[in-house]
């Protein structure tokens, strides 16, 4: 078992292995956070709020995140700091430690990344779909690479972009099986009649 200690940003948001998420940092623990990890190479973990807010003291996050490396970053001109993190893993907490500052310190247990496959002909209107999204919007994701034939890919990507509750692309993240992924975004954009 490949087990690591990260430090965790709680966001009320859903990042998944090969997403990307624009971030604006000006938090002291997030700014001290963001420098180690420039300094050391290294990634952090994006969890999904599950009872607290972003600022202040430390919140309680879901168990399952993602590893992120940070492939961007700028100083804004109001003295924010603006970064882009990468998806690049999947994690389990294993345990968890907040520190003085409320940066929580955190060893998670990495796991597997899901394996490509060919997207089955049945979900070409999830593809389509998902393409519509990424037209509309500007960067970082314009310049993501494009794997419309990709079940994985294109499972993450729609999770992530569609209007959807933030527990349910939490449900989604945990999933491991990127055609069972497909067919409950299918169910749901019928339910939501997105074409």
């Amino acid at each position: 078992m490949s087990t690591v200690i990260i430090p965790l940003f709680p966001l009320h948001a859903v990042l998944f292995p090969g997403g990307t998420l624009p971030l604006r940092i000006f938090e002291p623990r997030y700014l001290d956070m963001v420098s180690s990890c420039m300094k050391t190479e290294s990634g952090f973990g994006v969890c999904l709020i599950r009872d607290g807010s972003e600022v202040g003291k430390a919140a309680d996050t879901y168990d399952t995140g993602t590893l992120t490396e940070i492939c961007y970053f700028n100083k804004q001109p109001d003295g924010i700091l603006g970064i882009t993190a990468r998806g690049q893993q999947r994690f389990d907490i294993i345990s968890r430690e907040v520190l003085a500052n409320q940066l929580t310190m955190a060893e998670v247990k990495l796991l597997d990344n899901e394996t490509s496959c060919l997207l089955p002909e049945e979900f070409n209107r999830a593809a389509k779909v998902l393409r519509g999204l990424l037209e509309q919007l500007g960067y970082p994701f314009m310049k993501m690479e494009k794997k419309y034939d990709d079940a994985s890919w294109v499972s993450s990507r729609l999770a992530e972009l569609l209007p959807i509750r933030l527990e349910q692309k939490q449900y989604f993240l945990q999933l491991d099986d990127p055609l069972q992924r497909l067919e409950r975004l299918t169910a749901l954009m019928n339910e939501m009649d997105i074409s």
